[in-house]
């Protein structure tokens, strides 16, 4: 099955760069390049591709609010996002994290990582740069300020609390279970726990979380 992706930057050197990567993948399509938000969010609702790949920093439209737009929790079919900035402390990302996009990267990540950032949001996963997690959501998490973080609806288990933190640290489901010496499916099951415990639709949210709570420290 081939991801159709849509690209959106302002710089025309970056999108060609980051659709010339992506199109070099095999199962990967790029269906169309954009260079400000509200021209792709308009491209996406007509074209509806499997995932779109937003710079944070566009004109006319920013990348926070057209992943809002199209991936937002008030978005009956939403399309998933990544978000790719060129700064790993720019406070838009948690942003664009609350709106809705599915992971995050630097623009220095390598085809390999975002290859499976883009793999990740088609298959309903999410991924975040291992590389910048810490350091980014744990700055929002200390300096946050409003309302205290959800309470869970149950309390979590303690297998449930060292998957939270795995995930926290930017592993994947496969990297978890080799961690925590459990299979592959059983990581889904307490994913799947986490998450309705939690009220989080993505890893994502789940791992704002465990730096909003003091679970996870620079």
């Amino acid at each position: 099955m081939t991801i159709r992706v849509l690209v959106a930057d302002d710089q025309e050197l970056v999108r060609t760069g980051l659709s010339m990567i992506l199109d070099a993948q095999p199962d990967i399509e790029v269906v169309g390049q954009a260079a400000t938000g509200r021209e792709a969010v308009t491209m996406a609702r007509e074209r509806r591709p499997d995932v779109c790949l937003f710079d944070i920093r566009m004109p006319d439209m920013d990348g926070i609010e057209a992943t809002r737009l199209l991936a937002g929790p008030e978005v009956d079919d939403p399309i998933a996002v990544v978000v790719i900035t060129t700064f790993d402390l720019d406070e838009y990302v948690h942003g664009a994290l609350k709106a809705g996009a599915r992971g995050f990267l630097l623009k220095d990540c390598g085809p390999e990582l975002l290859s499976q950032a883009i793999h990740a949001a088609a298959n309903g996963d999410a991924l975040i740069a291992p590389n910048v997690t810490a350091r980014l959501l744990a700055e929002f998490a200390d300096a946050r300020k409003g309302p205290p973080p959800v309470q869970p609806i149950a309390p979590l288990t303690e297998r449930e609390e060292e998957v939270l933190l795995s995930l926290a640290h930017g592993l994947t489901n496969a990297e978890i279970a080799v961690d925590l010496h459990i299979s592959l499916s059983t990581v889904k099951t307490h994913l799947g726990s986490l998450m309705a415990k939690l009220g989080a639709r993505n890893r994502v949210e789940m791992a704002m979380w465990a730096y909003e709570t003091g679970r996870m420290r620079p």
